[in-house]
């Protein structure tokens, strides 16, 4: 709709950038908040968050770079080009890094896994949730075609340019459906995580709830990137699947609050 927030001679502005940024620092804000509120070193989660973030950029942009090559992309020069800076990319492969990176940090530091991932889970909806308006600015993440009232219709050349949006086409909002089922989510998930009864009790709703919610938008949307499983379910969906099952599990097992290996100094 808008894909440039500030263009001029000498300076360009991208709003899909700028949102995702802005998104990135509240759901920080909303992890060091939630961090204190359950005495884990808030400096140690600052790094964390860091390294989070950037596994979460590198895995989106390397599950969109899988399942877009032999179209998008036929050789590792297509890959470092500005068409890959300037695309979004797949929010699961991104989501399955970050799992895995925070894995690997938290047991280096002794920090439990579940308790620092029950304060990054609303902090994760809510960054998501505004970039999902980024890429609405920005046309990605499209939907398909509808004659709903609340349809959409991009007309910037440039988003068809970037993403290969369709222009004059009444589309699913699909990136605004995200967004509010994201705000949602996030708002549920931060009054649980002060009144939670079990360690991963946050983190296992926010994995059924996104998995749920991302396995049906998916029947909406019509951008590339996603893969295809035998023509059964995209790419994404078995993911979520997957996260809804993981979810689950953590709701059935239970595991008891404790105290955090290092806590803050009062």
């Amino acid at each position: 709709m808008h894909p440039d927030l500030i263009r001029t001679a000498h300076f360009h502005l991208a709003t899909y950038g700028f949102l995702v940024a802005l998104g990135m620092l509240l759901g920080l804000m909303v992890v060091l908040r939630l961090s204190k509120k359950q005495n884990l070193d808030p400096d140690e989660m600052w790094n964390l968050c860091g390294l989070v973030i950037l596994a979460g950029i590198i895995g989106s942009k390397a599950l969109y770079i899988i399942n877009e090559w032999g179209s998008t992309y036929n050789s590792i020069s297509d890959i470092f080009s500005l068409n890959t800076l300037q695309s979004g990319g797949v929010f699961s492969g991104g989501l399955v890094l970050a799992l895995v990176t925070a894995i690997w940090y938290l047991r280096k530091h002794q920090i439990s896994f579940l308790k620092a991932a029950d304060v990054i889970a609303p902090g994760l909806a809510l960054g998501h949730a505004i970039g999902r308006l980024g890429c609405f600015s920005a046309g990605c993440c499209y939907g398909r075609p509808t004659n709903l009232p609340w349809g959409v219709t991009f007309t910037n050349p440039l988003a068809n340019e970037i993403t290969g949006t369709p222009l004059g086409v009444r589309l699913h909002p699909t990136q605004l459906y995200e967004m509010v089922a994201e705000l949602i989510n996030f708002a549920v998930l931060y009054w649980v995580a002060s009144r939670k009864k079990f360690e991963g009790q946050v983190l296992g709703l926010y994995m059924v709830v996104y998995g749920i919610e991302r396995y049906i938008i998916e029947f909406f949307r019509d951008d590339p990137g996603r893969g295809n499983i035998w023509g059964v379910m995209t790419g994404t969906q078995l993911i979520s699947v997957g996260l809804v099952i993981a979810g689950g599990v953590l709701w059935m097992v239970r595991f008891p609050l404790r105290t955090p290996a290092k806590a803050v100094a009062q």
